[in-house]
């Protein structure tokens, strides 16, 4: 079923999602399962899988030379997908990103999603890899998240990338994008955010998850800059709790996001991480709360692989 769909039969209550990552090569799907079925009581309608992109690494040669390899650490995000829909009924959203991929290797993604009974992805631009300073899509590759949604769109319309085909099937996928209450880095302003935004909406995305945020009142001026501007799907807001002492700095740096005065003041004062990971419980439990309050269709939380402060937070709001 799709995420819309989802968000329709809900009638307005508040729903629960989540987010997981693949395991790292070499370990075992059961990690994955650890992580969901303890979240499973709160009756997610979907997962969302993220898809990570391979990196250059480089390997110094006996010789003294230096060998350039590439390596994608977590592998497996469509197995993933197929495994949680097969053993738990419930909806996978697969990540699926620009970076990484030719308009080819997008298509047969798709394809793949398709036949799998994949009803939903997520479509995102994805990071630069770590020996970039911005980002660069691969050659015959989308640069930009609103292309990656039309060529999606286009799929669903029955337009393949080879237009002698006939009698093509078209998909039938729901698209979800991004969005940045706190504006994407590399916008310059919040306001040629939203446009770029928009645009992603015109070309088919039916629906917007928002980056994690620490203070309310940045997705609700996110969500009311967004309806002035005609953009009316729905806006799902993601939310994680600060776990450790590290995230103070970890969390603005690698994200770009602003921690509340209150919240970094309350970690600093922490005697140690577990005092710290009630924290962000409890913080994240009263975001949780007001929001639920403001009807969002759904809460979606970032588990990072580690579910167990989700489900303390859950528990209370669900």
């Amino acid at each position: 079923m799709k995420v819309t769909e989802h968000i329709k039969n809900g009638n307005g209550k508040t729903q629960f999602s989540f987010e997981i990552l693949p395991p790292l090569k070499g370990e075992n799907i059961h990690s994955i399962f650890e992580n969901i079925d303890p979240l499973l009581e709160f009756k997610p309608p979907y997962i969302n899988v993220t898809y990570h992109r391979e990196e250059y690494v480089f390997k110094d040669l006996k010789d003294g030379l230096i060998e350039k390899k590439v390596v994608r650490k977590r592998p497996g995000t469509v197995g993933i997908c197929a495994a949680i829909q097969n053993r738990y009924e419930v909806d996978a959203v697969p990540h699926i990103l620009c970076g990484g991929f030719t308009k080819e290797e997008t298509e047969n993604f798709l394809i793949d999603l398709q036949f799998l009974g994949i009803d939903n992805v997520m479509a995102l631009r994805g990071d630069a890899v770590k020996s970039e300073t911005y980002f660069s899509p691969e050659k015959n590759g989308h640069k930009y998240a609103c292309d990656l949604v039309s060529q999606i769109n286009f799929l669903n319309k029955g337009a393949y990338l080879d237009d002698e085909l006939q009698h093509t099937f078209p998909t039938d996928f729901c698209v979800g994008v991004a969005g940045y209450p706190e504006k994407h880095m590399e916008a310059p302003s919040s306001e040629s955010d939203i446009h770029f935004l928009k645009k992603k909406i015109k070309n088919g995305a039916e629906y917007i998850v928002t980056q994690m945020f620490f203070d309310n009142e940045k997705y609700f001026k996110f969500v009311e800059k967004c309806r002035a501007e005609g953009i009316t799907v729905p806006i799902v807001p993601g939310l994680k709790p600060i776990a450790v002492k590290s995230h103070l700095n970890l969390i603005p740096h690698r994200f770009k996001v602003d921690l509340p005065d209150a919240l970094v003041m309350e970690v600093v004062k922490a005697k140690d991480n577990k005092a710290v990971r009630q924290i962000g419980i409890d913080w994240c439990v009263k975001q949780s709360q007001e929001l639920v309050k403001a009807g969002v269709p759904f809460l979606h939380y970032y588990s990072m692989g580690k579910s167990s402060n989700i489900k303390e937070i859950a528990s209370q709001v669900f």
